[in-house]
């Protein structure tokens, strides 16, 4: 039986790599539909148009690691108007906290550059390579009202050798986030990986 296509729009704050490796990877029945970013100069939207894919900025709002709430209600009704059914967040700076929680309930993604619960938020790898781990790696995860701490769909690990650097571990790191994203959304679009959470009220 056909499966029907799944629309996903992909939000980056940066250079791009991981929505590069979503629109190559093998995603099906999920197709990328278009990157928004809230940097104008973000090198996604350089990728966006070298791989044919819509790229869009979109004005976030006046603070520095979350959107505004109008904002945030503006970039969840443009992902609607498109048709989006899945949300991937591919080093968007910013936390979530209203209106696209609530749109996407259970259909947002991230990818995060540790083990979680290992080392969430800010340089994951280098609080990794800082506390002297012997195994550190990737997680794709659900998003919730927390910082990185939704429920899990996937993991790799990477092992920590004594030659390593900060920017050396982070290049393995990234190679392998590279690699489980699109498996990941791949096994969400399909049915294998469901959100079980519950979407908490926000207080104002």
């Amino acid at each position: 039986m056909e499966t029907d296509t799944v629309k996903i729009a992909v939000l980056a704050s940066g250079t791009g790599s991981n929505f590069k490796a979503l629109v190559e990877g093998d995603t099906a029945p999920g197709v990328v539909d278009v990157l928004v970013t809230d940097n104008e100069r973000a090198g996604a939207l350089q990728l966006a148009d070298e791989l044919g894919i819509q790229g869009k900025y979109m004005y976030p709002g006046k603070f520095r690691t979350r959107f505004g709430k109008q904002e945030e209600k503006q970039w969840a009704d443009f992902l609607l108007s498109r048709g989006i059914q899945l949300v991937c967040l591919a080093g968007l700076m910013r936390i979530l906290k209203g209106p696209l929680l609530e749109a996407f309930h259970g259909r947002i993604l991230n990818i995060h550059p540790s083990l979680l619960p290992a080392f969430p938020g800010l340089d994951a790898q280098g609080q990794a390579f800082r506390y002297g781990v012997k195994v550190a790696g990737c997680t794709v995860h659900y998003v919730d009202q927390g910082t990185d701490t939704g429920p899990v769909v996937l993991q790799r690990a990477v092992p920590v050798y004594e030659s390593d650097t900060r920017d050396s571990l982070a290049a393995r790191i990234l190679t392998e986030e590279h690699r489980i994203y699109s498996e990941a959304v791949k096994a969400h679009c399909e049915g294998r990986a469901v959100y079980s959470g519950v979407l908490r009220q926000q207080k104002e």
